[in-house]
């Protein structure tokens, strides 16, 4: 699984931001914000991360127990399928 190479994650101001770039800034209208686990699962989909690597990536980086980190990463990837941000 991969995110769309349009979308480009910035941190801005302490917060963390989906940018379109190319052909989805014209075609894109909103503004992706996503919390720091959710741009660290961002960060591990650009390189092509797939489900069970970022539960596992989760249960590393965080203290959160294993449902509760597949429950995190099912809603974040149904998110980003529902806009349309991933391959």
């Amino acid at each position: 699984m991969k995110t769309k190479n349009d979308f480009i994650l910035k941190k801005i101001a302490g917060s963390y931001i989906v940018v379109p770039v190319r052909q989805e800034a014209v075609d894109f209208s909103g503004i992706i914000k996503l919390s720091e686990s959710g741009a660290f699962l961002w960060k591990s989909l650009e390189n092509g991360a797939e489900k069970e690597e970022l539960v596992a990536k989760l249960l590393n980086e965080y203290l959160v127990d294993e449902a509760t980190a597949r429950a995190d990463v099912d809603r974040f990837i149904d998110r980003l399928n529902e806009a349309g941000l991933l391959e």
